[in-house]
């Protein structure tokens, strides 16, 4: 399959350029797809070298050459002393993902897969309103039905797939924020994650908010009121979905195979079970974007960076699920 899959470097302070050029590196001799990354060309090129992995980089010319590995750098060169999460590596992150994300609006790529970005550099560096990378492409894109799902799998190649209906808020807020409407929207959209891997069915369960599901509305009644409407509601459109489930044993059935996937309340509740099984080969996958985006499910990791130990599985498990939808789709 040939192709174009964007890679933006996120934080260059942080290891998102060094797993990015470690996955290309691991994935790029099972395909043909040509990959482009976005982000400081300094940067990306020394650590090129200094890591071994020797890519045959060449600055981006437009999509009608021959060769594989590009580069292009949205913003000015970084030059100078760059401390970790310093504001011009959060401005150039900031640039390379937006460059990216309007290559995949123009039709240039078929995929973006993004390296990680820090919050609070970014803010610090003038985004005031920035609150994380699904927020700013959704927005970017007019895209306001989205949703975060979180997939991976275990040793033994069991996957769980975990749709959010909330994400990014204070525990305390996510009663308040909890509608209806968001309950349903990530069930279509998780219904609709698992045609677009061409799994043979679309099962999904639904947690419920409270210990035990609220056991009757003896100790909260978000299921009476707001999930177990959601999830009638999506029954009678014909959607194989069941719930509201315990949240302590909905995943162990997923992970049995009883649940193609599993839509969760709140970031938490769906990532820590996900993170159990899946630690290093997670991946984020923003659901309802006009354009196909995955990330690696780790952060900036300031700790390591430079060291060239950072582990790439998660990266490459975001790049392989970028490739099979962008192969399903075409």
């Amino acid at each position: 399959m040939t192709g174009w899959i964007g890679i933006s470097l996120g934080d260059i302070t942080g290891v998102g350029p060094e797993v990015a050029l470690k996955a290309v590196a691991a994935e790029a001799g099972l395909d043909a797809y040509k990959y482009l990354f976005l982000g400081d060309q300094g940067s990306l090129c020394e650590l090129n070298s200094r890591l071994g992995t020797q890519l045959p980089l060449e600055p981006f010319p437009g999509t009608g050459f021959a060769g594989r590995f590009y580069y292009h750098s949205p913003s000015p060169a970084l030059t100078g002393p760059r401390p970790a999460g310093c504001p011009a590596a959060a401005a150039a992150a900031v640039a390379a993902l937006r460059d990216g994300a309007k290559r995949c609006l123009r039709g240039e790529l078929d995929a973006l897969v993004t390296a990680p970005v820090n919050k609070e550099s970014i803010i610090r560096a003038g985004h005031e309103g920035f609150v994380g990378q699904t927020e700013f492409l959704s927005e970017l894109a007019g895209a306001t039905r989205t949703a975060m799902m979180l997939l991976g799998h275990d040793d033994k190649n069991r996957w769980l797939r975990v749709a959010l209906a909330t994400i990014h808020i204070s525990l305390k807020s996510v009663p308040e924020r909890l509608t209806r409407e968001k309950i349903v929207l990530a069930i279509e959209l998780a219904a609709q994650a698992c045609r677009d891997l061409s799994l043979p069915r679309a099962r999904v369960g639904v947690c419920g908010l409270n210990p035990h599901a609220g056991e009757g509305g003896k100790f909260g009644d978000e299921e009476i009121t707001t999930i177990g409407p959601a999830v009638e509601l999506m029954r009678g459109k014909g959607f194989d979905v069941v719930g509201p489930l315990s949240g302590d044993t909905v995943f162990h059935h997923a992970l049995r195979g009883e649940f193609d996937a599993v839509v969760a309340m709140y970031h938490d509740q769906g990532l820590a079970p996900l993170k159990a099984v899946a630690f290093d080969t997670g991946v984020n996958w923003t659901l309802g974007l006009p354009f196909i985006r995955t990330s690696p499910d780790h952060g900036t990791a300031y700790d390591i960076a430079g060291r060239g130990t950072a582990n790439p599985s998660s990266m490459m498990a975001a790049l392989r699920l970028a490739k099979q939808l962008a192969g399903n789709r075409r």
